[in-house]
């Protein structure tokens, strides 16, 4: 399949390498490809800079917000949460009609430090956001209560037996990456939360994980609903 990934940063880099690695068809999408294959800056877990990271994961390919959305058939929006929809406007409502958008950021605020804030909480969420902006995409929200190496690898803790989330007002969709998550990555148990308004709920499990990083000093940890 071909996937189009918006945004550089470490989880659009874990997501992109397991995605070839099983054998589908990535662009990352950026909105300056010169300067991003130049930049020597690491990402926010001291991963190598794009540049040296592409190298290293060659069938990766790089273009602009545009050229990703176009190539993709499904699109996965890993930008920071804050900075969303601007990428998914240059990348072009035309080239998201009708496609699943896999949404997977959240609304951190970290502009009085940390731990971080939601920009946005309650009665609204970052997926519905999106949704709106773009009423046809057919958005739905997962990935987004753990970290970019437990997305790609959720057997690395406890066999895998711990839980994901999915939100979007579009069932097929929803069904369609359910089959995703547990073909592409291996998740077993994922819950259908409802529509999109359900992404509030899960956008607001992150004040809750951040504070379980700070105790855990891992990020290899997820939530597990027992029942």
């Amino acid at each position: 399949m071909r996937i189009g990934i918006i945004g550089t940063g470490m989880v659009g880099k874990a997501l992109a390498a397991k995605l070839v690695e099983v054998g589908h068809d990535i662009m990352i999408g950026t909105r300056d490809v010169s300067q991003t294959l130049s930049s020597p800056n690491k990402d926010v877990a001291g991963n190598p800079a794009f540049g040296e990271w592409q190298k290293q994961n060659p069938k990766v390919k790089l273009g602009t917000f545009e050229q990703a959305a176009k190539h993709g058939e499904v699109i996965i929006s890993a930008t920071s949460g804050a900075a969303s929809l601007e990428p998914l406007k240059l990348a072009g409502t035309a080239n998201l009609k009708g496609k699943i958008l896999v949404d997977i950021s959240n609304p951190l605020d970290f502009s009085k430090g940390m731990p971080p804030t939601l920009s946005v909480c309650n009665t609204d969420s970052l997926g519905e956001q999106i949704q709106r902006t773009f009423p046809d995409a057919r958005v739905v929200k997962t990935l987004n209560t753990t970290n970019a190496s437990m997305m790609v690898n959720p057997r690395q803790l406890a066999g895998g037996d711990h839980t994901l989330f999915v939100s979007g007002n579009d069932a097929s969709a929803k069904a369609a990456v359910t089959g995703y998550l547990k073909e592409w990555f291996g998740w077993e148990d994922v819950i259908d939360m409802g529509d999109i308004s359900t992404a509030r709920g899960t956008e607001m499990l992150l004040p809750i994980w951040v504070r379980l990083y700070g105790v855990l000093k891992t990020p290899v940890f997820n939530f597990k609903i027992v029942r």
